[in-house]
Protein backbone atom coordinates (compact mmCIF):
# COMPACT_ATOMS: atom_id res chain seq x y z
CA UNK A 1 0.00 0.00 0.00
CA UNK A 2 2.56 2.73 0.87
CA UNK A 3 4.25 2.23 -2.84
CA UNK A 4 1.07 2.82 -4.12
CA UNK A 5 0.63 6.26 -2.61
CA UNK A 6 3.65 7.08 -3.50
CA UNK A 7 3.19 6.33 -7.30
CA UNK A 8 0.00 8.45 -6.72
CA UNK A 9 2.17 11.16 -5.44
CA UNK A 10 4.52 11.16 -7.87
CA UNK A 11 2.37 10.43 -11.39
CA UNK A 12 0.19 14.09 -11.07
CA UNK A 13 3.84 16.00 -9.99
CA UNK A 14 5.23 14.53 -13.64
CA UNK A 15 2.12 15.46 -15.28
CA UNK A 16 2.09 18.59 -14.18
CA UNK A 17 5.53 19.50 -15.00
CA UNK A 18 5.14 18.26 -18.77
CA UNK A 19 2.39 20.35 -18.97
CA UNK A 20 4.42 23.68 -18.12
CA UNK A 21 7.21 22.70 -19.77
CA UNK A 22 4.86 22.25 -22.87
CA UNK A 23 3.34 25.55 -22.51
CA UNK A 24 6.51 27.56 -22.00
CA UNK A 25 7.88 26.06 -24.72
CA UNK A 26 4.93 26.73 -27.04
CA UNK A 27 4.66 30.77 -25.49
CA UNK A 28 8.55 30.66 -26.77
CA UNK A 29 8.29 29.80 -30.18
CA UNK A 30 5.03 31.47 -30.48
CA UNK A 31 7.39 34.54 -29.49
CA UNK A 32 9.95 33.60 -32.15
CA UNK A 33 7.42 34.04 -34.97
CA UNK A 34 5.87 36.89 -34.03
CA UNK A 35 9.57 38.62 -33.91
CA UNK A 36 10.52 36.92 -36.64
CA UNK A 37 7.58 38.59 -39.09
CA UNK A 38 7.69 41.74 -37.34
CA UNK A 39 11.38 41.83 -38.61
CA UNK A 40 10.74 40.70 -42.21
CA UNK A 41 7.87 42.73 -42.47
CA UNK A 42 9.66 45.92 -41.75
CA UNK A 43 12.93 45.24 -43.76
CA UNK A 44 12.88 41.77 -45.49
CA UNK A 45 13.41 38.35 -44.74
CA UNK A 46 17.44 38.70 -45.92
CA UNK A 47 17.83 41.55 -43.39
CA UNK A 48 15.99 39.62 -40.85
CA UNK A 49 18.87 37.15 -38.88
CA UNK A 50 18.84 34.34 -36.66
CA UNK A 51 20.67 36.49 -34.07
CA UNK A 52 18.82 39.35 -33.87
CA UNK A 53 15.40 37.20 -33.33
CA UNK A 54 17.33 35.28 -30.40
CA UNK A 55 18.48 38.51 -28.86
CA UNK A 56 15.15 39.88 -28.98
CA UNK A 57 13.45 36.96 -27.49
CA UNK A 58 15.72 36.57 -25.25
CA UNK A 59 17.02 32.69 -25.98
CA UNK A 60 20.37 31.09 -26.65
CA UNK A 61 20.90 29.95 -30.08
CA UNK A 62 20.15 26.21 -28.67
CA UNK A 63 17.17 27.53 -27.76
CA UNK A 64 16.03 28.81 -31.55
CA UNK A 65 17.12 25.32 -33.16
CA UNK A 66 15.19 22.86 -30.59
CA UNK A 67 12.23 25.10 -32.58
CA UNK A 68 13.20 25.57 -36.34
CA UNK A 69 16.27 23.84 -37.62
CA UNK A 70 17.13 26.38 -39.97
CA UNK A 71 15.93 29.88 -41.26
CA UNK A 72 13.68 28.40 -43.97
CA UNK A 73 11.43 26.14 -41.50
CA UNK A 74 11.12 29.38 -39.77
CA UNK A 75 9.77 30.89 -42.56
CA UNK A 76 7.47 27.96 -43.84
CA UNK A 77 5.81 28.08 -39.88
CA UNK A 78 6.03 32.01 -40.01
CA UNK A 79 3.68 31.67 -43.30
CA UNK A 80 1.61 28.86 -41.89
CA UNK A 81 1.23 30.98 -38.41
CA UNK A 82 0.20 34.06 -40.77
CA UNK A 83 -2.46 32.12 -43.02
CA UNK A 84 -4.42 30.45 -40.43
CA UNK A 85 -4.36 34.00 -38.72
CA UNK A 86 -5.85 35.59 -41.96
CA UNK A 87 -8.45 32.54 -42.44
CA UNK A 88 -9.58 33.32 -38.73
CA UNK A 89 -10.18 36.87 -39.53
CA UNK A 90 -11.94 35.63 -42.95
CA UNK A 91 -13.87 33.47 -41.45
CA UNK A 92 -15.12 36.07 -38.25
CA UNK A 93 -16.48 39.00 -40.76
CA UNK A 94 -18.20 37.15 -43.59
CA UNK A 95 -19.65 34.41 -40.98
CA UNK A 96 -20.94 37.50 -39.38
CA UNK A 97 -22.41 39.12 -42.49
CA UNK A 98 -24.42 35.95 -43.23
CA UNK A 99 -25.41 36.16 -39.86
CA UNK A 100 -27.15 39.07 -40.33
CA UNK A 101 -28.57 38.43 -44.02
CA UNK A 102 -30.13 35.29 -46.38
CA UNK A 103 -29.19 37.42 -49.30
CA UNK A 104 -25.77 36.50 -50.06
CA UNK A 105 -24.95 39.60 -51.85
CA UNK A 106 -25.69 41.93 -48.82
CA UNK A 107 -23.93 38.90 -46.67
CA UNK A 108 -20.47 40.36 -48.95
CA UNK A 109 -21.07 43.64 -48.80
CA UNK A 110 -21.59 43.29 -45.10
CA UNK A 111 -18.20 41.39 -44.47
CA UNK A 112 -16.05 43.87 -47.02
CA UNK A 113 -17.34 46.47 -44.65
CA UNK A 114 -16.25 45.08 -41.64
CA UNK A 115 -12.94 43.93 -43.30
CA UNK A 116 -12.50 47.93 -43.95
CA UNK A 117 -13.37 49.00 -40.69
CA UNK A 118 -10.88 46.34 -39.21
CA UNK A 119 -8.53 48.04 -41.72
CA UNK A 120 -9.01 51.42 -40.40
CA UNK A 121 -8.71 50.07 -36.85
CA UNK A 122 -5.41 49.35 -36.78
CA UNK A 123 -3.07 51.42 -34.89
CA UNK A 124 -0.38 51.45 -36.92
CA UNK A 125 -1.42 50.74 -39.98
CA UNK A 126 -1.32 47.66 -42.09
CA UNK A 127 2.12 46.08 -41.10
CA UNK A 128 2.78 44.28 -44.16
CA UNK A 129 1.61 41.16 -46.61
CA UNK A 130 3.68 38.39 -45.52
CA UNK A 131 3.19 36.42 -48.53
CA UNK A 132 4.02 40.07 -50.82
CA UNK A 133 7.25 39.75 -48.72
CA UNK A 134 8.39 36.24 -49.48
CA UNK A 135 7.67 36.86 -53.39
CA UNK A 136 9.73 39.54 -53.32
CA UNK A 137 12.92 37.35 -52.27
CA UNK A 138 11.53 33.86 -53.49
CA UNK A 139 14.81 33.25 -54.25
CA UNK A 140 15.64 33.19 -50.69
CA UNK A 141 12.81 29.95 -50.00
CA UNK A 142 13.10 26.58 -50.49
CA UNK A 143 10.27 25.22 -52.38
CA UNK A 144 8.11 24.25 -49.74
CA UNK A 145 7.94 27.95 -49.02
CA UNK A 146 7.30 29.06 -52.00
CA UNK A 147 4.23 26.23 -52.53
CA UNK A 148 2.59 27.36 -49.32
CA UNK A 149 2.82 30.72 -50.49
CA UNK A 150 1.02 29.86 -53.40
CA UNK A 151 -1.59 27.38 -52.08
CA UNK A 152 -2.47 29.79 -49.84
CA UNK A 153 -3.36 32.69 -52.00
CA UNK A 154 -5.19 30.16 -54.69
CA UNK A 155 -7.36 29.58 -51.04
CA UNK A 156 -7.92 32.80 -50.81
CA UNK A 157 -9.21 33.32 -54.54
CA UNK A 158 -11.33 30.41 -53.92
CA UNK A 159 -12.74 31.51 -50.82
CA UNK A 160 -13.62 34.82 -52.19
CA UNK A 161 -14.98 33.08 -55.59
CA UNK A 162 -16.79 30.68 -53.75
CA UNK A 163 -18.92 34.09 -52.62
CA UNK A 164 -19.07 35.29 -56.11
CA UNK A 165 -20.25 32.43 -57.22
CA UNK A 166 -23.21 32.10 -54.66
CA UNK A 167 -24.45 35.53 -55.44
CA UNK A 168 -24.40 35.19 -58.87
CA UNK A 169 -26.57 32.41 -58.59
CA UNK A 170 -29.48 34.43 -57.19
CA UNK A 171 -28.07 38.07 -58.91
CA UNK A 172 -27.31 38.06 -62.32
CA UNK A 173 -23.72 39.10 -63.28
CA UNK A 174 -23.88 42.40 -65.00
CA UNK A 175 -21.83 42.27 -69.08
CA UNK A 176 -18.06 41.32 -69.26
CA UNK A 177 -17.71 41.15 -65.43
CA UNK A 178 -15.39 37.76 -64.84
CA UNK A 179 -16.27 36.70 -61.71
CA UNK A 180 -12.83 34.41 -61.32
CA UNK A 181 -11.06 37.66 -62.07
CA UNK A 182 -13.23 39.65 -59.87
CA UNK A 183 -12.55 37.31 -56.90
CA UNK A 184 -8.56 37.82 -57.73
CA UNK A 185 -9.24 41.72 -57.44
CA UNK A 186 -9.79 41.56 -53.74
CA UNK A 187 -6.12 40.42 -52.76
CA UNK A 188 -4.68 43.05 -55.59
CA UNK A 189 -6.80 45.47 -54.09
CA UNK A 190 -5.51 45.00 -50.53
CA UNK A 191 -1.90 44.31 -51.22
CA UNK A 192 -1.99 47.16 -53.40
CA UNK A 193 -3.28 49.45 -50.88
CA UNK A 194 -1.09 48.16 -48.50
CA UNK A 195 2.22 49.50 -50.33
CA UNK A 196 0.19 52.99 -51.19
CA UNK A 197 -0.80 53.40 -47.57
CA UNK A 198 2.70 53.00 -46.65
CA UNK A 199 4.35 55.24 -49.83
CA UNK A 200 1.82 58.03 -48.90
CA UNK A 201 2.26 57.77 -45.30
CA UNK A 202 -1.59 57.77 -45.28
CA UNK A 203 -3.24 54.40 -43.14
CA UNK A 204 -6.48 55.24 -44.33
CA UNK A 205 -5.68 54.56 -47.88
CA UNK A 206 -6.30 50.82 -47.23
CA UNK A 207 -9.94 51.37 -45.62
CA UNK A 208 -11.03 53.45 -48.57
CA UNK A 209 -9.79 50.96 -51.53
CA UNK A 210 -11.67 48.17 -49.54
CA UNK A 211 -14.68 50.33 -49.41
CA UNK A 212 -14.00 50.96 -53.50
CA UNK A 213 -14.11 47.77 -53.98
CA UNK A 214 -17.24 47.24 -52.37
CA UNK A 215 -18.74 49.82 -54.11
CA UNK A 216 -17.91 47.73 -57.16
CA UNK A 217 -18.78 44.60 -56.78
CA UNK A 218 -22.29 45.81 -55.57
CA UNK A 219 -22.25 46.83 -58.99
CA UNK A 220 -21.34 44.10 -60.73
CA UNK A 221 -24.65 42.54 -60.11
CA UNK A 222 -28.18 43.35 -61.28
CA UNK A 223 -31.03 43.45 -58.23
CA UNK A 224 -34.10 41.87 -59.65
Amino acid sequence: MPSEVGEYKTVPTVQFETRRDGRKGAATRERILEIAEASVLAKGFAATSIEEVICEAGITKGGFFYHFKDKNELAHEMLRRYVIANDRIFDDIFGRGRDLTDDPLDAFLVGLKLLAELMRDLPSGHPGCLISAICYQERLFDRQVRDLSAQSMKGWNARFLGYLEEIARIHPVRENINLPDLAKMLSCVVDGAIIMAKALHDPGELERQVLAYRSFVRLAFSRS
